[in-house]
């Protein structure tokens, strides 16, 4: 008989339909309140996705999962209240991004990272009414980290490979898959993810970190005996595990990979790491996939945007996305909706004195001879990757926010969510030519991981107007456009682990940011009203 291995995780919702995924043990057909599916096969395990249709607007609907008829979840002695699919209006977002899997069991205890907020926010959450739940959780990058697992999971890898490089790091499906297993198995967050609609992106980590930050980066990697082999396996477990669920049902329908995937009956590893490989590649100033995707939350609009497989490195501008994939990205920021909300694992507005130096970063890498190679090992050393550092995709995001916030149907808020930079901020954003929306920059990070405390204090500076005004003089000598935008620190740098909260009211936005501490679970950190 076949059995849960994982799951089951909510993803996408809308008024009248579902989409529930789930990892077993065996082929099976799974059923979910009167959808069924049948698993495809990746190696050894086995997948599904399942649509769920024909939902009442407005609804709350407890639903049991099925493997073959028999009963898979929830299990008899489960402590958490029925998973459920709810398609009211989405009032409530949760965001965050960076959560590195926990070393130690228990929900609220900490190990050398501290205490994880998603882990503390479903301890609190599964106490509370329905009713002040939130109706979608958006997590924006490093959801597993596949060069710094935990000592569990590279003790597994050292008995698994006997040595064999990259130590310490995963390389095939199977191994990727242990990350996932590892994190999502964990009692509260299995609950939560099969409750609350699930949107993911992934970044650097979720791959490797500085993945695809510059040409040369490329190159170094593409030297390593392993790499062919493990980008193969980190973007085809992506699919898998992460992006198959961030699609519709009408997504999904039209959806040749996955119609191949469905109809193969037989194993599709070979199909998707082919699939995978040819993702990874530039050609012509393009990518031959979109990871990129739009999902609607009533009069909310979230699109969020992949900056890092989609990155084009060969051409004559550095772009965090290549223009066909903007294009796509321009038309559906357009639309009648009451706030946009831009997902993006980097932060678009930085602190003002890491916003010039990347830039001014961007133009030293891109010189020959030995003043270009210090500046790409500066890049590289100091993670100067974010949208500054691709100055052509900065100014053109930010006419693109510009845009919208001036345009007929402008919402009430545009809202870039970010992560990454384990620290978290919100900063207002301002244009010569005013908007009718209100501009902000949004970063909640980490979910659970913690920096060397060396950067608290660069961080801080980073913000200093001193500094700010030195580099931006620095820029202005070396021919960089001026900022399109200007933008002012509303709240923060705030420390340690977090989630960030984004509640809904007509045209009106609230932004709230708790962090976890030991023995206390999540403390409010941060308020306003948008």
């Amino acid at each position: 008989m076949a059995e849960l291995v994982l799951g089951p995780v909510l993803r996408h919702v809308d008024s009248t339909s579902a989409t529930v995924w789930v990892e077993t043990d065996a082929a099976c057909e799974v059923a979910v309140l009167g959808g069924r599916a049948r698993t495809f096969q990746v190696g050894d395990q086995h997948f599904a996705l399942v649509v769920v249709d024909d939902l009442t607007p407005g609804s709350s609907t407890p639903y049991q999962v099925h493997l073959d008829g028999d009963l898979a979840w929830p299990r008899p002695d489960d402590p958490f209240p029925p998973c459920r699919i709810r398609t009211s209006t989405a009032t409530r977002i949760v965001f965050g991004s960076c959560r590195a899997a926990k070393a130690v069991p228990g929900a609220l205890t900490a190990d050398k990272l501290g205490p994880d907020a998603l882990d503390a926010y479903a301890v609190r959450m599964k106490d509370q009414s329905e009713d002040t739940w939130p109706h979608a959780l958006v997590l924006l990058g490093d959801q597993v980290y596949a060069d710094e697992p935990t000592p569990r999971i590279k003790a597994w890898l050292s008995e698994r490979r006997a040595g064999a490089e990259p130590q310490g790091e995963v390389v095939s499906f199977r191994e990727y898959a242990e990350l996932y297993h590892e994190t999502w198995s964990d009692p509260e967050i299995r609950w939560l993810m099969s409750t609350v609609p699930t949107s993911m992106i992934f970044d650097d980590h979720d791959v490797r970190d500085d993945w695809n930050t510059s040409r040369p980066w490329r190159e170094q990697m593409a030297r390593k005996p392993w790499w062919h082999r493990r980008i193969r396996a980190g973007l085809a477990s992506y699919w898998v595990y992460q992006h198959l669920g961030n699609l519709g049902p009408a997504e999904l329908e039209q959806d040749d990979l996955y119609a191949k995937v469905r109809s193969a009956g037989h194993d599709v590893a070979d199909l998707l790491e082919d699939f995978a490989e040819q993702a990874d590649r530039e050609a012509d100033g393009r990518k031959s996939t979109r990871w990129s995707y739009r999902r609607d939350f009533g009069r909310t609009r979230l699109l969020v945007i992949d900056t890092r497989s989609g990155r084009i490195l060969d051409g004559p501008e550095r772009l965090m996305v290549g223009d066909e994939e903007f294009d796509w990205i321009e038309r559906n920021a357009e639309g009648d909706f009451d706030h946009l909300l831009i997902g993006s694992s980097l932060p678009w507005l930085m602190p003002h004195g890491l916003s010039h130096l990347q830039s001014l970063n961007e133009r030293m890498a891109g010189l020959p001879g030995l003043r270009g190679r210090l500046g790409e090992a500066v890049r590289q050393a100091a993670d100067l990757e974010h949208w500054p550092a691709f100055r052509a995709s900065f100014e053109r995001l930010a006419r693109l926010i510009h845009r919208i916030g001036t345009g007929e149907h402008a919402p009430g808020t545009v809202a870039v969510l970010s992560g990454d930079v384990h620290h978290s901020y919100a900063a207002v954003a301002r244009y010569a030519e005013p908007t009718a929306s209100k501009v902000v920059q949004l970063v909640c990070s980490p979910v659970h991981n913690e920096p060397p405390r060396i950067f608290r204090p660069a961080f801080r500076l980073s913000w200093s107007k001193p500094i700010a005004r030195l580099l931006r003089r620095r820029a202005d000598r070396q021919g960089i456009s001026p900022d399109p935008v200007s933008w002012t620190k509303l709240s923060g740098p705030h420390f340690g682990n977090s989630i960030a909260f984004l509640d809904v009211a007509g045209r009106s936005l609230r932004f709230t940011l708790e962090t976890a501490r030991p023995d206390e679970g999540l403390v409010k950190v941060a308020e306003l009203d948008l």
